[in-house]
């Protein structure tokens, strides 16, 4: 951990995309061993609570999606009626365009290159909800994508963000911390067959990422009413869900 540097705000998005791009067919086989697969589940919990906070049919935005992860199951949902894909790592989305080549090919689901902290190509108050799972805390412009999110959701829109937490009892947030800098990055050197500075990065990146509080306060900040979240194993994961006021 210590021997890793955090890049720059100004190189962070480069750094982010050419080494997503490198580690995109690794991905979700890392992530599968690193949660011990329970990434699924929080995934699932994230399509149902956008179900839950919303009615009637839906247009979505996954946003940072990375090999479609969650798309696949927004996909899934009978309530989704569009979804879009976004994410700037172009190999990412190669993979998210395989998983999801029949839904692309009816058009219910487009896949592009997109910047979180510019999101020119979507339109203001156009969509029902915004998901984003274990991406907010790669943008290099946190209030941006934030600002950027809750400019193109409709009033009474979701935002639904899982990422991870911080974990606040001493005892097990020492033996968290042992497994999150020092174990999970060899799980990805084994998978990639050798070092990478990938998978120190994902774990040194959470300490410039906000804790529960933190987030909360952000999204409240933003604009953002109703916020909420949910931990998941001792804080290590965690979901909020933020909903953007109805007009008045």
């Amino acid at each position: 951990m210590a021997s890793f540097q955090m890049p720059s705000s100004d190189t962070k998005a480069d750094f982010v995309r050419v080494n997503f791009n490198k580690i995109a067919s690794k991905y979700d086989r890392f992530n599968d061993c690193s949660s011990f697969f329970l990434h699924r589940s929080w995934k699932n919990k994230l399509v149902e609570e956008i179900e839950t906070e919303t009615k009637g049919p839906l247009r979505v935005l996954d946003l940072c999606c990375g090999t479609g992860d969650i798309s696949v199951r927004l996909e899934k949902s009978q309530r989704v009626e569009s979804l879009l894909s976004l994410d700037f790592s172009e190999n990412m989305l190669e993979v998210a365009k395989t998983r999801l080549e029949k839904p692309i090919s009816q058009g219910r689901v487009k896949i592009e290159w997109g910047d979180a902290t510019n999101l020119s190509q979507v339109k203001s108050e156009s969509l029902d909800a915004v998901s984003i799972g274990f991406g907010l805390r790669n943008v290099n412009n946190l209030d941006k994508a934030l600002s950027e999110i809750y400019r193109i959701l409709k009033p009474g829109g979701v935002f639904a963000n899982l990422d991870v937490g911080k974990v606040k009892n001493p005892f097990i947030k020492a033996f968290a911390d042992f497994y999150f800098f020092r174990i999970v990055p060899l799980f990805g050197y084994v998978l990639w067959g050798g070092k990478n500075e990938m998978f120190d990065y994902l774990p040194v990146s959470s300490l410039y990422y906000p804790d529960q509080e933190g987030l909360k306060s952000k999204l409240e900040q933003t604009g953002f009413e109703k916020v909420r979240y949910t931990n998941f194993v001792f804080g290590n994961s965690v979901l909020h869900i933020g909903k953007k006021p109805n007009k008045s």
